[in-house]
């Protein structure tokens, strides 16, 4: 246990040092409340000539959430650096001689990647929820407050989602061992395979209802989708997932050179 916390903090120490894990955390908020504080800014007009059909299917909590469909990216470049920043300066073998247990040292880089996906995925959905609905009420159009059915859930939903992103990254930049050739990857999965699923066969539609940017995201909805009637069971099994790339990473890194 003694040896796995100092693995920890070793890992720690290495990931608060690079200036990109930094950017990276400033480029998420930055970007994320702009996108926010964008895309909210003229919802009074499209409140105010949407039909009745759309009016009743307005979701203030989701309106204020959609930063996450370019969050979810810049917290995946996080995920995948917590990995193949050592690849790219050649400090992977140095570290693998201080560390020899390779599942440890993985362990620990999952542990930190989801960490602090966990704490600037949650502080980013609660910003982007407060700013948005600040913003909502201004232009006096419905809003929605943490105290509402279904908002709270959501808010916290979408932080799990991001994290959930955060450690499929991570795993990625395992097998990969290359940012660019992982992000390319990651941006496969949440955006291109939900783009071409109308023209995937039908038995292999169904892998959608538990797909990043499809049924997964369905979590941070408070208005039920009937496509999507059980959310966190999507997001349960995008999980599953996840685990499964993580479970190959874990595999690939033990058995081969560097």
């Amino acid at each position: 246990m003694r040896t796995a916390t100092r693995t920890l903090r070793a890992e720690w120490i290495k990931l608060r040092s690079l200036r990109s894990t930094w950017y990276t955390v400033a480029c998420l908020f930055v970007v994320g409340l702009g996108i926010t504080g964008l895309s909210m800014s003229a919802k009074e007009q499209e409140y105010r000539t949407a039909t009745a059909t759309e009016q009743q299917a307005w979701d203030p909590t989701n309106l204020s959430l959609t930063t996450y469909i370019v969050a979810q990216l810049i917290i995946g470049v996080l995920g995948i650096l917590v990995v193949t920043s050592e690849y790219a300066t050649g400090s992977m073998l140095a570290t693998l001689g201080a560390t020899p247990r390779r599942h440890r040292l993985l362990a620990a880089k999952m542990v930190l990647a989801t960490a602090v996906a966990v704490v600037a995925g949650q502080a980013l959905m609660f910003g982007s929820f407060f700013l948005g609905q600040a913003m909502l009420a201004a232009q006096d159009v419905p809003n929605a407050s943490l105290g509402d059915p279904g908002v709270f859930s959501a808010v916290v939903g979408g932080g799990v989602y991001l994290s959930a992103i955060a450690l499929l990254a991570a795993g990625l930049g395992t097998i990969m061992r290359a940012t660019a050739g992982a992000l390319t990857t990651l941006v496969g999965i949440v955006f291109l395979v939900p783009a071409l699923g109308s023209i995937l066969p039908s038995w292999l539609q169904g892998l959608l209802y538990f797909w990043p940017t499809q049924g997964a995201a369905s979590v941070l909805t408070t208005v039920p989708d009937p496509a999507f009637a059980h959310p966190w069971l999507n997001l349960g099994g995008m999980c599953l997932g996840v685990a499964a790339v993580v479970a190959v990473a874990f595999a690939v890194f033990r058995r081969r050179d560097v």
